[in-house]
Parts: structure tokens; C-alpha cells; sequence
């Protein structure tokens, strides 16, 4: 394959995993639904070779499950893996947050604002996007990026269940007022406060979902 067209093919398939990605955080395709390729390659407008590779992309993230007997299916909503998910990101996120706070600016925090502004606005389709963008704009000064990659990570994974937290929980409300808490600690310097709110904040979504999912299995 030429490079030109390899490099097209995997414009093509980053373009296909985000928009597959999309769809399965909506719910345009269930927990377990078969992924069939050239279905997706109808939706999307593509070659089947794309498509293919974006699967695989997505496999990487725990969105899809590709056996060589079933094909590609959405990955299925797991409590066990939710659980380990948020028990990781609680740990990690008040690590950053921690080592953040004496070097987060007044700019920086007025920034993260504007986001939480925009998320209070906004609806439920960007709430997980904005919700991502609001914490990592708070870690972002910790000045440890691998620290900080494996917290975006750990964002990505766990925005499904975000969004089945936000409708089955109506946890958005609780996010906004929790995140204003975070927020006015964060202004004040006052790193027990902020972490303190950040670990409640991360611990009390992810248990309530965590019962929710586990019920849906008993």
C-alpha cells in the first residue's frame, strides 16, 4: 500500500472510531449488539478496511469485543470493570489535583469556569465531553504528563457509564453543584478541601452506579 493511501485509510478509520464511538456512548448501539462491517461501512461512508480498523481502535478503549466467532460486538457494560475504573480514577485524579493546586492560576481557574458554564448549559449529548474537559483543565498544571494520559484514559472508558449515570442517576444536577464546590476550593488554595470534594465526588457517583449495574446482573 502506498503511503499516501495508508495514510487516508487511517484518516478514515480515527474518523470512523470517533464517530462509532459516539453512537455507542448515545446508545445508538446497545450493550452486546453485533458491530457488522459492512453495516458500519453503509452508516459511515467508508471502505470495509476502516472500518475494520477502527473496530480494532476501539477494542483498545473496552468499547468493542472482536472474537473470531461472533465478530465485533459492543462491549458489554461491566460493574466489575466500572468499579475498578472509578476506584483507579478517584486515586489519580486527587494525585493530579494535589500536585495542581499551587500551580493553578487565576486564568487556568477562570477557564475551567467558562467549561462548567458551557456544561451547565449545554445538554446531556456534551455532558461527558465537557465533564472531561473540566477536570482535566484542573490537572493540566500538575506538570505530569504521563499522569495525566492515563487519566484521560481512564475519562474515556468510563464515559459511557457516565452517561448511564446521567440519565439513570440524574446525576448531571449533583455534577454541576459538586464541580462549583470543587471549584471555590480550588480558588481558595485549599488543597484538603478540594481533594476531600474530588475523591466524594468521583467515590459517590461511581457507588451508586456500581449498585445500579450490579442489579441489572443479579
Amino acid at each position: 500500500m502506498k503511503p499516501t493511501t495508508t495514510r487516508r485509510t487511517g484518516a478514515e478509520a480515527r474518523r470512523i472510531a470517533t464517530a462509532l464511538r459516539e453512537d455507542i456512548i448515545r446508545g445508538v448501539f446497545k450493550s452486546g449488539e453485533a458491530l457488522r462491517q459492512e453495516r458500519l461501512a453503509d452508516m459511515y461512508q467508508a471502505s470495509r478496511m476502516p472500518v475494520r480498523d477502527a473496530l480494532r481502535g476501539l477494542e483498545t478503549q473496552g468499547l468493542v469485543e472482536i472474537s473470531p466467532n461472533r465478530g465485533a460486538i459492543v462491549a458489554r457494560l461491566d460493574p466489575l470493570e466500572f468499579r475498578e475504573l472509578y476506584e483507579m480514577r478517584g486515586a489519580l485524579e486527587v494525585l493530579a489535583l494535589r500536585l495542581a493546586i499551587p500551580e493553578l492560576t487565576n486564568s487556568q481557574l477562570d477557564m475551567v469556569e467558562e467549561i462548567q458554564d458551557e456544561a451547565e448549559r449545554s445538554g446531556l449529548r456534551d455532558f461527558g465531553a465537557l465533564n472531561k474537559a473540566f477536570h482535566m483543565g484542573l490537572y493540566e498544571p500538575c506538570g505530569r504528563p504521563r499522569l495525566l494520559a492515563q487519566i484521560d484514559a481512564l475519562n474515556d472508558m468510563a464515559d459511557r457509564y457516565l452517561r448511564v449515570a446521567a440519565i439513570e442517576l440524574d446525576y448531571t444536577r449533583r455534577s454541576h453543584r459538586e464541580h462549583r464546590a470543587l471549584l471555590k476550593a480550588c480558588r481558595r488554595r485549599d488543597e484538603a478541601s478540594a481533594t476531600g470534594c474530588l475523591q466524594d465526588h468521583v467515590a459517590a457517583a461511581g457507588e451508586a452506579l456500581f449498585r445500579i449495574l450490579s442489579e441489572r446482573l443479579s
